[in-house]
């Protein structure tokens, strides 16, 4: 009986949590599943602010 070759390797979950990381995103859990790299965070990622954020808050009106 042949042996199944892997669709992911060590090194591929490596990279994947060495990017998250990087990225600024604590990785707590990772999984595999149906061939996918899965990373769980336990924290909330926050989208950068981007000009038109910063254009819209300067110029809102005030309540």
């Amino acid at each position: 009986m042949a042996k199944l070759q892997a669709t992911w390797r060590k090194v591929d979950v490596t990279r994947a949590i060495t990017a998250a990381m990087a990225g600024g995103l604590n990785v707590s859990r990772v999984e595999i599943e149906n061939g996918r790299i899965i990373l769980i965070s336990t924290q909330a990622v926050q989208a950068a602010e981007t000009e038109l954020d910063v254009w819209e808050r300067d110029r809102a009106r005030k309540a």
